[in-house]
């Protein structure tokens, strides 16, 4: 259902002057895109929370390790706590990038309010900067 209501606000979505207005297929085709990559990050999320949970759950009693065992038991602890960090973000994202296409607001960007750009977004769906102000925030 929500797919047909976005669909139906794809010629109202914020496009460059140059650009053709969003299709309705070319929106359910972003929308499709942005649930698979929820739906794989959450599944992503879940393993590394079990794989995090075994790594404290089983942390070793200590005994005979030496100090590259411990290291390398610390890094693989902090590599999975990285991860989850990184795919929690990822996954915040997208679901940020399908609320802004419920809610008319895709392709606005928003730190300058002008549109991103239909082909940004084609090419990185949960982009919420036009190309002119991503520059800026990477210089700073």
């Amino acid at each position: 259902m929500a797919t047909k209501d976005a669909a139906a606000s794809a010629q109202d979505l914020a496009v460059k002057a140059e650009e053709e207005p969003w299709t309705d297929a070319e929106l359910v085709e972003v929308r499709e895109e942005l649930e698979a990559e929820v739906a794989r990050v959450r599944a992503e999320l879940e393993s590394l929370a079990s794989d995090l949970e075994g790594l404290l759950r089983n942390p070793g009693d200590g005994a005979g390790d030496d100090e590259a065992d411990v290291g390398n038991a610390n890094f693989e602890r902090d590599h999975e706590i990285s991860l989850a960090r990184k795919s929690a973000e990822v996954l915040e994202q997208n679901e940020k990038a399908l609320a802004r296409i419920d809610d008319g607001t895709y392709g606005v960007c928003e730190s300058c309010g002008g549109a991103i750009g239909k082909l940004r977004l084609q090419a990185f769906p949960r982009a919420t900067l036009c190309l002119s102000c991503k520059q800026k925030q990477e210089r700073r």
